[in-house]
This record gives C-alpha cells, sequence and structure tokens, in this order.
C-alpha cells in the first residue's frame, strides 16, 4: 500500500445543477481530510467559475457542522464549462490556463469536483492539463458512467413518488388519465424507479420508443377492465413526443386525447425534484464518497472518480468516464419485471 500524506492543501467545488446531498458531501470530504489527515479545505465559490476567478475561502471544522441536512450547496455552483470553445478573446488567458495558475497560486495539491457528466468531463482535462484532481458523482438523473449510484437520485426518486401517490387520488376522484413529467435528460432512471414505486400504468423513458397508439389502446383497455384512471409516468427526454407545446406532458395529454377521447390532465414536476433536504440515503452515498475521496487523496490516488459497485467503494479513472452515459438498457430487470406485471412501455 501507498505511503499516507497528510497535511496536503485541497480544493473543493460543485458544478452543474444543485442537487440534494452536496453539502453532505462537502462535510464528508472536509471533515475526514481535517480530523484524519490534518488537511486544509479550500471551498471554491461557485464551480469552475470560482477557479477562473480565483475566489475561494479555506473551510474549517466548523464551518461543516450543521450542513449534512442542507439542501442546495454552500460553495455556490454554475455551469461553467471552462474547455467548451476558445475560452479567449484577443489578448485574454484562456480558462483553462487560468485554472492552472490558480491552482498554483493558491498552494493546492488536489482539486475535488463534485459533480455531474460535465463537471466529470471537465475533471478529466483538468486532469491531463496536469492537476492533480478527484471526481464525485451526484445527479438526480443517475446517469454517470462507472458508478451504480448518484447521490441526489435517491432524494428526486422519493420527492417524485410522493407526486405520484397524490395524482391516484385525484385520478381516481375525477376518472382521469394523470400524465406526469419527471426529470433526467437522456436518462429515464427517476421515471422507472418512482413509476414502479408509485404504481404507474404506463412508463415512458428516453431509452424505449414507444407507439401512441399502443398508449392508447392500453388506456382504452383499463377503461373497459373496470380501471376508470390510469396514471402515464412520463421522462422528460423521451424521443417521439411532439414539440408543438411548453411540454412533452402537454403535448403526450393532447394525443391521448385525441386517440381516446378521455379526460387527460398533466403535471410537470420540474425543479422540485432537486430541492430541499436530502433523503437518508443520499446523506450516507454522498458522506461515503466524500470520505473516500480524502483517503485517495491521502494516498495520492488522483486522477479517478469515486464510485460505488455492488455497495463497495472503489474508484474509476476519469478518462474512463468521460464522455459517457450510464442508461437505462431495454433488459434492465426493473423494466422487464414491470411489464410482467402489466405495466405499459407503450411497446
Amino acid at each position: 500500500m501507498s505511503k499516507i500524506t497528510k497535511g496536503q492543501r485541497i480544493g473543493i467545488l460543485t458544478a452543474g445543477g444543485d442537487c440534494p446531498g452536496l453539502n453532505a458531501a462537502i462535510r464528508g470530504v472536509g471533515k475526514t481530510a481535517i480530523v484524519k489527515y490534518d488537511m486544509k479545505l479550500m471551498g471554491i465559490s461557485d464551480g469552475f467559475t470560482g477557479m477562473i476567478n480565483k475566489e475561494y475561502t479555506e473551510l474549517t471544522e466548523n464551518d461543516l457542522s450543521g450542513i449534512l441536512t442542507l439542501g442546495g450547496t454552500i460553495l455556490g455552483t454554475s455551469r461553467e464549462k471552462p474547455f467548451k470553445g476558445s475560452g479567449k478573446g484577443k489578448n485574454e488567458i484562456s480558462k483553462p490556463v487560468l485554472i492552472k495558475e490558480h491552482y498554483e497560486q493558491m498552494g493546492l495539491d488536489c482539486l475535488v469536483c463534485i459533480g455531474g457528466n460535465g463537471t466529470m468531463k471537465t475533471a478529466n482535462l483538468l486532469s491531463q492539463e496536469g492537476l492533480n484532481v478527484i471526481g464525485i458523482p451526484k445527479t438526480i438523473d443517475n446517469d454517470v458512467w462507472g458508478t451504480d449510484l448518484t447521490f441526489g437520485f435517491d432524494s428526486a426518486v422519493n420527492i417524485a413518488t410522493e407526486a405520484i401517490d397524490r395524482l391516484h387520488s385525484t385520478a381516481n376522484s375525477h376518472k382521469r388519465i394523470m400524465i406526469i413529467e419527471l426529470m433526467g435528460h437522456n436518462a429515464g432512471w427517476i421515471a422507472l424507479y418512482s413509476g414502479i414505486a408509485g404504481g404507474g400504468d404506463v412508463i415512458l423513458i428516453p431509452e424505449i420508443d414507444y407507439k401512441e397508439e399502443k398508449i392508447a389502446e392500453y388506456l382504452l383497455n383499463r377503461v373497459e377492465g373496470n380501471k376508470p384512471y390510469s396514471i402515464v409516468v412520463v421522462a422528460e427526454g423521451i424521443r417521439n413526443a411532439v414539440k408543438d407545446s411548453c411540454s412533452v406532458a402537454q403535448s403526450l395529454s393532447k394525443k391521448i386525447y385525441e386517440l381516446t377521447g378521455l379526460e387527460t390532465r398533466e403535471t410537470v414536476l420540474g425543479y422540485i425534484q432537486r430541492g430541499g433536504t436530502p433523503s437518508p440515503m443520499d446523506r450516507v452515498l454522498a458522506t461515503r464518497y466524500g470520505a473516500a475521496a480524502a483517503d485517495m487523496i491521502a494516498f495520492k490516488n488522483y486522477g479517478k472518480m469515486v464510485a460505488i459497485k455492488d455497495n463497495n467503494i472503489v474508484s474509476v479513472p476519469l478518462a474512463d468516464v468521460s464522455g459517457k452515459l450510464k442508461l437505462v438498457e431495454h433488459d434492465n430487470p426493473m423494466v422487464i419485471q414491470a411489464q410482467n406485471m402489466g405495466t405499459s412501455f407503450g411497446i
């Protein structure tokens, strides 16, 4: 085993969209780094923007107290992508060069980047530029390649499932079809998990092409079978939706009514899925990730992303993660199980 290095000076930032568990991860990194390894922790403001502008402050153990349950991020975040485009104008220094200069001026031994796919891609590029980097995967979408789970996902599924639960009662009262649109970009993990947890009758995800006629046939058969209401759970990234209305749910609602004549209403859950306090599972996962990142720094295991495989914390090279997405496979056991129970995927 490599020799443990103590007393290092590390930077930490949160980039991309916010999600529950970011503060738990910051705390996991910081408390382990400070207490176990006598490291100093520099909190970078607003993602990679803070590295570009050299905006940071030292975080002490006291600064990390009381943040475990907080939503959002105490560091702030941004969607700055420093390697996108040239990043410079005439007589200007490029953003990656500025980040490297400020990394050195701040005296950092490592930079911890907490974020999703875009953040891991940037982290890998910074690693290739010679910086010592560790990645921690977060996103409610659960689509970061190389890990079984990202923190933020469980909280989002809990919120989405509660919303579906509430729609059941109003759908039953009015004998309506209720469509709920959930987040996830091009991945259907939130819709799949919350759809199953909430007893969705139809689940539509980007990875499985559906036919509107099949959905209409399924819904009419339910009515004929004395099931007068249905819940349709839709991922925002489904491919077949007509883009002539404000949302995927509205477009699908209009089409279902045209095909069935059944009263249909839609709900777009939106950013509610990303807000609020993290679930207990996300607090635990984020803490485990954070502590593991500090351990990796102590052993100088750089250029890696913390991950979880079969409930064991591991590390994977950032180069392997960069540019990839973890999507729902057609033969995913949960898809098959849902189909075996009568759930429609519109196929």
